[in-house]
């Protein structure tokens, strides 16, 4: 690593127009001269659930690299967005309403409509998982970069009082080789469909405050299991309630796949020395 150098870096509140209702991405803008270990090394330092690497591409607009404090990841919902709005902001890509991100699962199409910005998602791998949990009868592992096991709770009041033992939560996933468990119910409110909840303790976030790529898997859920019809195909989710946030997350399930959106707003940006 170079200690003379120093590179941007941006923190982004993600699904959410409003600053400290979402869920913040570390977006560090360039870093080529950077090594894995290196990146390694500031995502544990910065240490929120995600930091990103804003990179060039030879197949898309820009290369995203993804880390939590503890290894890399394929993709991710919020650091998708969150990062995306970041090169929009900067310069980095130019400003336009379709780009393409390079990222560990492949590349990615993403839109910018009405100050929201929509990826389509990985295509899933689907599975049930027989062994289940106490607040959700019928549970589907859900690999969309990140696994998730997801499950519907009977109402949102039961969700949000939901204290899970993490670390039951955390064996039980590690158990089923997932990243976390993404929980839903439906909303009662007119503006969102449904309230959702990610825990992801065997991979340090207790709990994530809005999640992509937990929600993502929530629309493969619904689809796999013909629950669409309740929803249906263009709905809001709300989350992060419990954590002090309010995030909304724009889903869409299309033909050629499904799409995550929303907004995304700048908290924190300064330089990052190395």
């Amino acid at each position: 690593m170079n200690e003379t150098a120093s590179l941007t870096l941006k923190q982004v509140d993600v699904f959410t127009g409003r600053p400290f209702y979402g869920n913040p991405v570390a977006v560090v803008l360039g870093g080529e001269a950077l090594e894995t270990e290196d990146m390694q090394r500031i995502a544990c330092w910065v240490n929120l659930s995600e930091t990103t690497f804003l990179l060039p591409s030879s197949q898309a607009d820009y290369r995203l690299r993804i880390f939590t404090p503890q290894h890399e990841l394929p993709f991710a919902g919020h650091p998708t967005i969150g990062s995306a709005y970041a090169a929009l902001e900067s310069g980095f890509v130019e400003k336009k309403k379709l780009l393409r991100q390079e990222c560990g699962a492949g590349v990615l199409d993403l839109s910018f409509e009405d100050e929201r910005i929509f990826v389509r998602g990985p295509e899933p791998r689907i599975t049930d998982v027989r062994r289940g949990l106490p607040f959700a009868k019928k549970l589907l592992r859900i690999e969309v970069g990140p696994v998730w096991i997801v499950g519907e709770v009977a109402d949102a009041q039961e969700l949000a009082a939901l204290k899970p033992d993490m670390g039951a939560l955390a064996a039980f996933t590690i158990d089923h080789e997932a990243t976390g468990i993404t929980v839903f119910a439906a909303s009662g409110e007119k503006q969102t469909a449904m309230h959702v909840r990610s825990f992801a303790p065997a991979h340090g976030i207790p709990e994530d405050p809005v999640c992509g790529s937990g929600n993502l898997a929530v629309a493969h859920y619904l689809k796999q299991t013909n629950g669409l019809k309740r929803f249906g195909e263009r709905y809001i989710a709300r989350q992060g309630m419990q954590m002090k946030r309010d995030g909304r997350v724009h889903v869409r399930v299309d033909e050629d796949g499904v799409r995550i959106g929303g907004r995304a707003v700048t908290c924190i940006e300064g330089t990052l020395r190395i």
